[in-house]
């Protein structure tokens, strides 16, 4: 039996409301992580030092400093990978994946990925290593897109097994990102 006064598109347009509201508010917190740095603008030219310091690559292979602002409340980690995708005609190159950072970390200074450290797990980049490999673009190319992804996960640090390249780390965090933000920088040679 119906309490009197039950309306049934009622309850149904109140059940719609709740979602939106909840929907709104996941996506305000999203939209409030934002990654950014001192080092360029966004679509900005990356400095020198940021460039790989392998051959004539120009660099020191120092990863530029961020700030992380606005993570979800949830976050149980962080996360950022780096990709280049003007690389091999289009294939890309991928220069840094580092997953396990403390929740809590608002900075990331100059050279932050550049040796391995307890502060992040280390994925695998195209080079084969577990580091932040900088930017090296073939002479005459115009200047390729790097970009910087930052992600809120609610999973731990310490929950990804070392080493996951990129698409390993994408397959693992699916049905685990929270947030993301993303800012690009531009380096040609």
């Amino acid at each position: 039996m119906r309490p009197s006064g039950y309306d049934g598109r009622m309850w149904m347009r109140f059940a719609v409301v709740i979602g939106l509201v909840a929907l709104a508010a996941a996506r305000a917190a999203a939209s409030s992580f934002t990654l950014d740095t001192s080092a360029f603008l966004n679509d900005g030219l990356l400095p020198k030092t940021d460039a790989a310091a392998q051959g004539d690559c120009g660099g020191r292979n120092i990863s530029p400093p961020f700030r992380i602002t606005g993570p979800p409340a949830n976050a149980a980690s962080l996360a950022i990978v780096l990709f280049d995708p003007d690389a091999g005609h289009g294939a890309g190159f991928v220069h840094w994946v580092a997953y396990g950072i403390d929740p809590q970390t608002r900075q990331l200074p100059p050279g932050f990925g550049s040796q391995a450290s307890p502060a992040f797990t280390g994925g695998t980049n195209s080079a084969g290593t577990t580091i932040y490999f900088g930017p090296c673009p073939p002479h005459g190319d115009p200047p390729h897109h790097y970009v910087f992804t930052a992600y809120a996960l609610d999973l731990a640090p310490g929950a990804l097994k070392p080493g996951l390249t990129r698409a390993a780390f994408f397959h693992a965090i699916a049905a685990h990102r929270l947030a993301q933000a993303q800012i690009t920088g531009r380096y040609g040679r």
